[in-house]
């Protein structure tokens, strides 16, 4: 076609009709850019998101030393064991009376090659800051979390998650885990700020069951609950004005994630908006609400309740 020759980029001819090239400018407009990297390493992917996470999660515990913990209680440290957790030695004071849980502490010690450590009750009491310790201590790295995507790893028709929103007492989680546990929960969901963790408080008030279930710890609490509605649950958030009573809690039959609030302010903002509904414990009038731990350990038992009929 006339004047093709004189468009930007047109390959000309000489007149005896020789192709004149283009420079090698082509070529250069052509070359790859290379290998694609590594889910891990590719910004946005969920990949690159949990090993940020991961990363962020192991220079949060250099700073803070990295320090072992005391898991303190028959109940715990027996439990701890069976699970098989890493451990590093075994404190037991001196003259302590033996029941069937420290005999078993000592045998699944000893065949696990644990150091045994017998200190007196001074020493024990110095060692657990004056915590009742029942005469018995097990010395443990801090917590291994998990990852979020591992709760959807666990093998269940109806999945059961609680996350916690502000909840900052050990002792409120240790009792929510422990509900969790009862209740047939396959995970608990931890935001990395502003909550507390599984310390060896947690550990006790658990009664040793965190180490029977995956506990994950999430950088971005709504991020994680809007991940776990993508993959058909039901997010459920415990308000005392709640839009849903327990006699309409249908969905308890569906996959489920139970949101727990903080005593004080319960539910924060944006949590509340993310939840599909919010639901309300009934109570007789003039009671006051109920704490973190038992909110939890009432829905739950309503959950499980629901899904045995």
């Amino acid at each position: 076609m006339a004047g093709n020759s004189q468009r930007k980029g047109a390959v000309r001819t000489s007149k005896k009709g020789a192709t004149v090239g283009s420079g090698g400018n082509n070529k250069r407009k052509l070359a790859g850019k290379g290998p694609t990297p590594p889910a891990a390493e590719r910004k946005g992917h969920p990949a690159a998101r949990r090993a940020n996470a991961a990363a962020r999660r192991d220079k949060n515990r250099q700073a803070q030393g990295d320090k072992p913990e005391l898991l303190v209680g028959r109940n715990p440290v027996a439990e701890a064991l069976r699970a098989k957790i890493p451990a590093m030695a075994l404190y037991v004071a001196v003259g302590i009376e033996s029941d069937e849980r420290v005999t078993e502490s000592l045998r699944m010690a000893g065949n696990r090659g644990l150091p045994l450590l017998e200190i007196s009750r001074a020493e024990m009491d110095r060692k657990t800051g004056g915590v009742l310790h029942q005469g018995i201590a097990l010395q443990v790295p801090p917590f291994a979390y998990c990852e979020l995507a591992d709760l959807f790893d666990v093998p269940a028709d109806a999945p059961l998650f609680v996350a916690l929103d502000g909840v900052t007492d050990p002792r409120n989680l240790g009792a929510v885990i422990r509900s969790a546990v009862a209740f047939g929960a396959q995970g608990v969901i931890l935001p990395e700020r502003r909550s507390a963790g599984v310390t060896a408080v947690a550990w006790r008030t658990s009664a040793g069951t965190a180490a029977r279930i995956p506990v994950a710890q999430v950088t971005n609490l709504v991020r994680a609950l809007r991940d776990c509605q993508k993959r058909g649950m039901t997010v459920i958030g415990l308000d005392a004005d709640g839009d849903t009573s327990f006699d309409d809690l249908s969905v308890a039959l569906d996959p489920v994630v139970v949101v727990v609030g903080s005593e004080g302010r319960g539910l924060s903002r944006l949590v509340g908006e993310t939840c599909d509904l919010t639901l309300s414990i009934p109570m007789a009038e003039g009671a006051e609400s109920l704490n973190a731990s038992v909110a939890a350990a009432v829905t739950l038992a309503e959950v499980a309740r629901r899904r045995r009929l």
